[in-house]
């Protein structure tokens, strides 16, 4: 039996996005699999696809005749291309030749545009990214409907499962209070003081902006909370100048390496965004116990099911509303730590999300792998 050459392109998308391909490609390699990982260079040195078995080809996440000839190159003796993310997907459609070479496209996130004329040459992007495709795979079910909307000829439900954010140990590997965790509360000065978690970049449809509005609320509770937000981007300086005149309990701490133990750590986490389909940082809270107030947006309702507490996206006052309660209700917060280890202990593991992808590819492919 020929082995089957996958090619995995990124596009240079989201962690969660580069996070799945790194754990896909491990366990493919495993399964017998050949794996070629195309991806921006700076992907290919933080994710280590070589360490995953797989051979890794740089190739610029622009869609000039150079870049997309590079990727042609590389599927050249492809079985299979699997695209993640829309850039990827589209870039894909580009390099290969019409209908020999099967295309796979997981669709992790929604973009966002602003203008009526970026927004229409989003929908024609999403429209040429998921024709081309044999199969898209969405992260949610919302997804799955825009896909099918798009004109996708065969849309389905992926919901992957990836490692945790850095730091992370998995549940079950230390409880919250731990000496590493009473280090980096102490190490905030949040000893004495809850501390509520956010994790995410600094971009303007993270909704950042509601949780400092949100935060100004806090400042009469006794003591007042200690908000964290892990990340960067291109809000901080804007974000900053707010915490700084309105004298906010917001600490922006940049890109951190030890986000999951932060996040371990916090009383509450907090996820603002204005859509979300398979949320890292919703799904590491709810593994390790963490109660998590989020936005009923996107997939977040789907993945978090009752384990959550849910508000509107936008809503200053109901953000506030529901943080102060849990802070101020240690046996809702306990509830919602169990529930939250619950609902986690039904999502897909590794395992199943690869053997998914591998049906998929035998479907296509006309073989047993």
């Amino acid at each position: 039996m020929t082995q089957l050459r996958t090619v995995q392109v990124l596009g240079g998308g989201s962690a969660g996005s580069s996070a799945h391909v790194r754990s896909l490609a491990a366990g493919l390699v495993a399964r017998g699999v050949r794996v070629t990982v195309c991806a921006p260079a700076e992907l290919g040195q933080e994710y280590d696809f070589p360490g995953a078995g797989a051979d890794f080809m740089p190739v610029p996440r622009r869609s000039d005749p150079l870049a997309v000839g590079a990727l042609r190159a590389a599927c050249a003796e492809a079985g299979l291309v699997h695209a993640h993310g829309l850039n990827a997907a589209v870039r894909s459609a580009m390099a290969l030749p019409a209908q020999r070479v099967p295309l796979v496209v997981t669709w992790h996130t929604r973009a966002y545009a602003q203008g009526a004329a970026r927004a229409q040459w989003l929908r024609f992007m999403e429209r040429r990214a998921v024709r081309a495709a044999a199969v898209v795979l969405g992260t949610s079910s919302e997804l799955v409907d825009r896909a099918r909307r798009r004109g996708a000829r065969d849309a389905r439900l992926g919901p992957v499962s990836v490692p945790g954010l850095p730091g992370s140990r998995g549940p079950g590997c230390g409880a919250p209070g731990d000496a590493e965790e009473e280090k980096a509360r102490a190490e905030l000065g949040a000893v004495d003081r809850p501390l509520v978690v956010s994790v995410g970049a600094l971009e303007p449809h993270r909704g950042y902006g509601t949780l400092l509005d949100a935060s100004r609320r806090w400042l009469g509770h006794d003591p007042v909370p200690l908000v964290a937000v892990v990340g960067e981007g291109q809000r901080r300086a804007a974000l900053q100048q707010r915490i700084d005149t309105e004298d906010l309990p917001v600490r922006l701490l940049g890109e951190r390496d030890d986000a999951g133990v932060l996040l371990a750590a916090a009383d509450l986490a907090v996820l603002p965004s204005r859509w979300e389909a398979r949320s890292l940082v919703a799904q590491e809270a709810l593994r390790r116990g963490v109660p998590l107030v989020a936005t009923a947006v996107g997939g977040v309702p789907e993945l978090v099911g009752g384990a959550a507490e849910l508000v509107p996206y936008g809503d200053a006052v109901a953000l506030a509303q529901a943080v102060s309660g849990l802070l101020a209700d240690p046996a809702r917060r306990a509830e919602l730590a169990e529930a939250g280890r619950r609902q986690a202990s039904t999502w897909p593991t590794e395992d199943d999300t690869i053997a998914q992808v591998l049906s998929v590819y035998d479907e296509l492919c006309g073989r047993g792998i």
